[in-house]
C-alpha cells in the first residue's frame, strides 16, 4: 500500500512536457538552417563527429531526471505493516433513485445531483461506520458493498446517472429487496437503509417488503426530493439542452415528487420520512441520529507505518544527470570502430 503526499507536486510534469516541446521545435529549426546553408553531405564532412542521436539521448535523460526528481517532491510512502484495528460503527446503505424523473430540475441543480450532495454530506460525518451504495431504477444494481472505505463510496457515488441502469421506472420494492441481503455482519444490531427518491411511478407492495425488512433488524428511512408542482424531465446532449421528455400524445411529460409513498415506506419500515429541500438540515439530523445509535465493535485491516521513499527516486534523477553530464555530442569512437553496419571508408 502506498501514499503520496504532495500530490500537487504533479503539476510540475507539465514543465518537462514543455521541455521536450521546445527541444523538438529548436531541432526543427536547426535542421531548416543547416539546410539553407549546404546540403547533408558537405554538413557531414564538416562535423563528422557530431552525432544527432546523442543530441536527442541527453534530452532524454535530462527529461527523466527531472521526471524522478518531481515524484521525489510527491514523497510516494509505503505501507511497511498491515494493522488489525478496531472500530465501533453502524453500517449505512444509500438507495439511491436514479429514474429519469430523477433529471427534473424542480430543486437545483436537479433532484439526482441534489440527493448525491445530501448523501455525499452524510458520507463525510459518518466517522467508522461502513456504508454501501445501491442505485435502482426498473431494477436494482449494487453500486458498492459495503465498506469503511468512505472515500471510494463517494467517488462510485459522483458516477451514479440513469444511463448506469438498463430500465426505467422507481422500482422502490427491488431497492428494498437488495438492500435487505446488503447487510453482510449478522451480528450487527444497528442498521440503516435510507432511501433516497422523488417517489414516482411505485410499487405496490413495497410496504410488506418493508415490513420483512424490520424484522431483521433493518430500519428503513426515507427523504424526498423534488415538489410537489414538479417539473419536467429535461432532455440533454453534451450538457446542451435539446428539449424535454414528452408522452404519448406529444405532451410535455411533468412529474411530481410523491411523498406519501415514501412516507408509507418509512412508517412500516421503523424509521421517518425526511424532505431533503434544506441539506444542511437532513444531513444534521441523520448525523445526530446515527451518533446516537449503539455502535458495534468490528476489525479492519490497514497499512501502517508509512515510510519515505523519496531518497530512491532523488538518487535516480541524479544518476540521469550524471549520465547528461558524461555524454558528449560527438559520436562514439569504440563504436564506430565496431562497423557493424559494414560502412565503406572514404
Amino acid at each position: 500500500m502506498y501514499q503520496l503526499e504532495e500530490k500537487t507536486y504533479f503539476y510540475y510534469f507539465a514543465a518537462v512536457a514543455v521541455l521536450f516541446v521546445v527541444y523538438l521545435l529548436v531541432s526543427l529549426w536547426k535542421k531548416q538552417k543547416q539546410k539553407a546553408f549546404a546540403e547533408s553531405g558537405l554538413l557531414e564532412k564538416l562535423s563528422p563527429e557530431i552525432s544527432p542521436f546523442k543530441s536527442f539521448f541527453k534530452m532524454l535523460m535530462v527529461a527523466l531526471a527531472l521526471s524522478f526528481l518531481i515524484i521525489a517532491l510527491v514523497n510516494p510512502k509505503m505501507g511497511t505493516k498491515l494493522k488489525t484495528i478496531k472500530r465501533e460503527g453502524v453500517d449505512v446503505v444509500f438507495a439511491l433513485d436514479v429514474s429519469k424523473s430523477m433529471l427534473a430540475e424542480d430543486v437545483a441543480p436537479n433532484r439526482l445531483e441534489k440527493a448525491k450532495q445530501i448523501i455525499s454530506r452524510i458520507i463525510d460525518k459518518l466517522g467508522s461506520d461502513r456504508v454501501g451504495i445501491i442505485i435502482y431504477a426498473g431494477n436494482a444494481y449494487p453500486l458498492l458493498p459495503i465498506t469503511t472505505d468512505q472515500a471510494a463510496a463517494k467517488m462510485f457515488l459522483q458516477n451514479a446517472d440513469p444511463d448506469m441502469v438498463s430500465s426505467q421506472g422507481t422500482a422502490i420494492n427491488e431497492a428494498l429487496k437488495l438492500g435487505k441481503s446488503y447487510f453482510d455482519d449478522d451480528e450487527q444490531t444497528n442498521r440503516y437503509l435510507f432511501l433516497i427518491s422523488d417517489g414516482e411511478d411505485h410499487d405496490e407492495n413495497v410496504s410488506y417488503i418493508a415490513d420483512e425488512a424490520t424484522k431483521e433488524g433493518i430500519k428503513i428511512f426515507t427523504i424526498g426530493v423534488g415538489n410537489a408542482d414538479g417539473g419536467p424531465i429535461p432532455i440533454k446532449r453534451n450538457g446542451t439542452l435539446v428539449g424535454y421528455k414528452k408522452d404519448r400524445a406529444g405532451e410535455v411529460v411533468i412529474t411530481r415528487m410523491n411523498d406519501q409513498t415514501l412516507k408509507k415506506i418509512a412508517t412500516d419500515g421503523d424509521g421517518e420520512y425526511l424532505y431533503g429541500d434544506n441539506t444542511t438540515k437532513t444531513v444534521d439530523y441523520i448525523n445526530e441520529l446515527l451518533l446516537k445509535a449503539d455502535k458495534k465493535e468490528f476489525e479492519t485491516k490497514q497499512f501502517s507505518d508509512f515510510k519515505d521513499q523519496f531518497q530512491w527516486f532523488i538518487g535516480l534523477g541524479i544518476l540521469f544527470l550524471i549520465f547528461d553530464a558524461l555524454m558528449f555530442n560527438k559520436k562514439t569512437k569504440w563504436i564506430q570502430k565496431l562497423n557493424l553496419f559494414n560502412e565503406k571508408k572514404d
